[in-house]
């Protein structure tokens, strides 16, 4: 197993990519404390099935958009682990908004969680990773923050920071043996894309033309990345922003192409 004995803290938890995060983790060996901010019933159920598999798992509340919230959090994972050597930085809120009617609290509450919740969730587990001399750092990003999308103001704009806040924390951090990359997901099937798509906000069929692998990535595809960066085989990986996203960003948006090559093949 490539996490055997570490301890993991993921944000955001309790259900979609976080969710896939945590138990992917645990599968391969982790202990995991499971953050959420509204359901502690799906955080516990997260927390039941990594303990299922033989870890040690806890459910921990916290809004990562305050900071009083971290601290505690952290506290208490080192308090119950002793240790953390891996964080996960994926609690989020989705914003959708046009820029000239985007609310100046709805903007502020965007940048809070997405950007500063992952800045001082990062500042309070790195001093202890720095204590320890090692630690993994995955922060769940967005192709969204990689272009411009209409609407995303708040949300784009947090992204964006927090891609470049890896690279900073990256270089930063790599002589206390401390990883940082960032993760950036394309179109992944959680609850909230899926609710979006039945408000009519996202058309699947749409969407899907601008893939060139055809299909909606699945939180587990995520995982399989995290894994990856939170396990010794990327050592040697620090800054990185990875895209997760079925070739959407490669593709550069040239439906008529695809559309093209799809009649050919």
């Amino acid at each position: 197993m490539r996490l055997a004995n570490k301890v993991a803290l993921v944000t955001g938890a309790s259900r979609g990519i976080g969710k896939a995060i945590a138990l992917a983790y645990a599968c391969e060996g982790a202990d995991v404390a499971v953050n959420y901010l509204h359901s502690m019933k799906e955080a516990e159920e997260v927390a039941a099935s990594a303990r299922k598999m033989g870890r040690r798992s806890i459910a921990v509340k916290a809004d990562v958009g305050n900071k009083s919230d971290i601290d505690h959090m952290v506290a208490a994972v080192m308090k119950e682990f002793g240790r953390i050597d891996i964080l996960v930085n994926n609690a989020g809120v989705g914003m959708v908004a046009p820029s000239a009617m985007l609310e100046e609290s709805a903007w502020r509450r965007g940048i809070d969680v997405l950007l500063t919740g992952v800045f001082l969730c990062s500042q309070a587990v790195g001093r202890e990773m720095i204590k320890q001399k090692s630690g993994k750092i995955v922060n769940i990003s967005s192709v969204v923050g990689l272009g411009g999308m209409p609407e995303r103001a708040a949300y784009g704009s947090a992204k964006a920071g927090v891609i470049n806040l890896t690279k900073v924390l990256g270089c930063e951090w790599a002589n206390h043996h401390i990883n940082v990359n960032a993760i950036c997901p394309g179109f992944v099937r959680t609850d909230l894309v899926t609710e979006l798509m039945s408000r009519g906000l996202y058309n699947e069929k749409e969407l899907l033309k601008l893939v060139p692998l055809g299909r909606l990535g699945e939180p587990e595809d995520v995982a399989s990345v995290a894994v990856f960066l939170a396990s010794e085989e990327s050592s040697y990986i620090t800054g990185q922003a990875i895209s997760v996203d079925g070739g959407w960003l490669a593709y550069s948006y040239l439906e008529s192409w695809l559309e093209t090559a799809k009649e050919r093949a």
